[in-house]
Formats: structure tokens, C-alpha cells, sequence
């Protein structure tokens, strides 16, 4: 037994010598989280600013003029272009000079100070949908904000005084000003730890494919579990680093809150770990170059998995058959677990069935993969 143990550390040191002294894998292993994280933490966010306003004012009054000032003293929106006749917005937005445009009716103060409607038109370039919608969202609650204080300020001349009105008080828990950047760059870490665990194990494993050493240690006394857990151990624990690194750079750099339990996050990290490291040994048994293995991982595993895991897109929201297949997918369930702790507070009560599905998840793969690895030994 304490022969055993003595072969595996031997292993292990024996792979961190190699990792030392591949500079390209040493950069990949430390600074690839580092640059992945700073770039898609600012990539990977819907929020929407600094987009360019077309103005028709033509009620040309201090009220329109203060309705303006809510648009364009807001981070959302800059008001670049002020036209005479509504007919001037169209080619504006038309030519992609401005992203929204806005037309004040002449009586909007009037009817406004009178209760009565005054309708302001809204005009947006609907090609990117989602741009539309969200620039609609913003200029929707400007509107209400500024209709708000309109009615606060001037309710004892108002006709409509007397009717009753409803007004919603929301309540936003966990993220109150809804920045996105509090949900995508938690998920933005669980996917360059999957990303960079993965790939490193199956790269160090198919390298020594390539070069012959593998061969080599096939005909030593070596068992295949002490081969195995020796290979595994090293990329186990780069993968730790790799969470010390996005972790701080996700609290520090980008000031998401943790709420929650870092020792918890941690262990849980080690459950996902466990299925990387296991996914990453099942593509080396597969790829038979370093090229192979990377092209394996990116369009077999690591693209489908963010489409399905709910990274860009509610899971909610998919057909049911592909809601079934997503229950296979471990990125699914640590996205869970790394929002949840930063932004909820989430404990083991919480997240015991991700933490779970995870456990599940890796010994089947890292079994299935053992196997294989074995397999393609003898």
C-alpha cells in the first residue's frame, strides 16, 4: 500500500515537472482564467448604455424639455440629434445613426398639467430584437418615473385628482438594481473553470500520446488507478487555482457580492471538478492529437453545454424535450450553485439536489472514462 502511494506521488511530481516546464501549458493553466474572465465579464452582459437618442420635441415647453432631461440624464441613452419635423427621425434610425428616437406631441405639457393623456412615440430599430426590447424597457420605466412626479407635483390642479389610482411598489430581492453583470459573471467563472480544467486534462494526456511517453508507462510496473489518479491529481489541483483566481477576480474586480459560504462554494467546486477532470480524461481515450482533443472539447462539449445550461438562455424557456436532455449537462447544476451563493446566500439546504446531481454526474463520467482510459491502455 505504501508502495502504491509512493508510485502516485512519484506520478504527480513527475507531472507538475512537466507542466513547469511547458511555458504554453503553465500560461494556459494560470493567466488563461485570469484574461477569459476580464473579457467575457465585460463581453457577456445584456445591459445596454450610451445608446444614441433622436428628438423631435414639438411641444418645445419647459415639461418636454424636463422629459427630455430624463432621457438623456440617464447612462442609458445620449442625445445626439435633435430634429424640427417627426418625418427627419425615420432616415436616422433608418441609417443606424441613433437607436431610438423620440417624438413629443405639441400639448404635451397641457395635457399633461390637465390629467389627460399626452402619448409620446417611441421609435425603435427592431433588427436586433433584443437590443429593441431592452431599450423599450428602459424607456418605459423613464416614462413612468417622470409621470410619477408629474402627478405628485401637480395633483391639487389635476381634474383626475380625485380618481383613485394604483401605483406598484417593487420589491427586487438580491440584485435591486438589476445589473447584469450580477448574474453573468458567476457564470461566467463556472464556465472558464469547465472550460480550462477540461481542456488541460485532455491536452497533458494526449500530449504524452503524441511524444511516446504513454506508451512508455504502459510497460512499467505502474497499475492503471495509480496512473490514473497521478495524471488526475495535478489538474485537480490547478482547477482549485483556477477557482481562487476567478473567484477573486469576480469579488474584486467586478464587485459581484458573495452573500453566501466560500468554504461551501469551494467543496461544490470540487464536485464539479470531479466531472471536468472526468470529461476531460474521456476525450483524451477519443482524440488522438492535441488538435483533436481541443476541437472535441469546444464543439462536442464546451458549446453545447452553455447553450443548454441556461449560461445564455432560460432553461424555462426551451421545448420540453430539450428541458430533459439538459438534465445530463453538470454546468447546468454548478451555474445553480455559483449564483445562488453569490447572489442568495444559498446553503447546503438549498443546493443539497445540485450538489447531488453533481456527485452522480462525476463518478458516472470519471467511471466511464477510468474504463475507457483502461481499456486503451491494454
Amino acid at each position: 500500500m505504501r508502495g502504491g502511494f509512493a508510485v502516485i506521488g512519484e506520478m504527480i511530481r513527475k507531472e507538475f515537472y512537466q507542466i513547469r516546464q511547458d511555458r504554453r501549458m503553465l500560461f494556459v493553466s494560470v493567466m488563461g482564467p485570469f484574461v477569459q474572465v476580464i473579457l467575457l465579464g465585460y463581453a457577456a452582459t445584456t445591459d445596454i448604455k450610451n445608446s444614441t437618442l433622436v428628438v423631435c420635441d414639438l411641444d418645445r415647453t419647459e415639461e418636454s424639455r424636463e422629459f427630455i432631461r430624463g432621457f438623456t440624464n440617464t447612462a442609458y441613452f445620449i442625445g445626439r440629434y435633435a430634429v424640427e419635423a417627426p418625418g427627419a427621425v425615420d432616415p436616422i434610425i433608418e441609417d443606424g445613426r441613433a437607436s431610438i428616437g423620440l417624438v413629443i406631441p405639441s400639448g404635451f405639457a397641457r395635457k399633461g398639467l390637465a390629467g389627460e393623456t399626452a402619448q409620446v412615440q417611441v421609435i425603435l430599430d427592431g433588427t436586433d430584437a433584443n437590443t429593441a426590447n431592452i431599450l423599450l424597457g428602459y424607456a418605459g420605466q423613464i416614462v413612468a418615473s417622470y409621470s410619477q412626479r408629474v402627478t405628485a407635483q401637480y395633483l391639487p390642479l389635476m381634474r383626475a385628482a380625485r380618481i383613485g389610482r394604483i401605483l406598484p411598489e417593487p420589491r427586487i430581492w438580491f440584485n435591486p438594481d438589476l445589473l447584469s453583470s450580477y448574474y453573468m459573471v458567476p457564470g461566467v467563472v463556472a464556465l472558464v473553470l469547465m472550460l480550462i480544467t477540461m481542456m488541460l486534462t485532455s491536452l497533458g494526456i494526449v500530449k504524452e500520446k503524441e511524444i511516446g511517453t504513454l506508451e512508455q508507462l504502459m510497460v512499467t510496473p505502474i497499475r492503471p488507478y495509480q496512473l490514473i489518479i497521478g495524471k488526475l491529481i495535478p489538474f485537480a489541483v490547478i482547477g482549485f487555482i483556477d477557482v481562487v483566481i476567478v473567484l477573486a477576480i469576480a469579488r474584486f474586480w467586478f464587485e459581484v457580492p458573495l452573500v453566501g459560504s466560500l468554504p461551501l462554494l469551494f467543496a461544490l467546486s470540487g464536485l464539479f471538478i470531479l466531472t471536468t477532470l472526468g470529461l476531460g480524461l474521456f476525450i483524451s481515450t477519443i482524440a488522438r492529437s492535441q488538435q483533436q482533443a481541443m476541437l472535441i472539447s469546444q464543439f462536442f462539449f464546451f458549446i453545447p453545454f452553455v447553450f443548454l445550461s441556461g449560461f445564455a438562455f432560460p432553461v424555462a424557456n426551451m421545448p420540453r424535450i430539450i428541458q430533459c436532455a439538459t438534465y445530463v449537462i453538470p454546468l447546468r447544476y454548478f451555474l445553480e450553485i455559483v449564483r445562488g451563493v453569490f447572489l442568495k446566500g444559498a446553503g447546503l439546504a438549498e443546493l443539497w439536489g445540485q450538489a447531488l446531481a453533481l456527485l452522480g454526474i462525476g463518478i458516472l463520467i470519471l467511471s466511464l472514462s477510468v474504463m475507457r482510459f483502461h481499456k486503451t491502455m491494454e
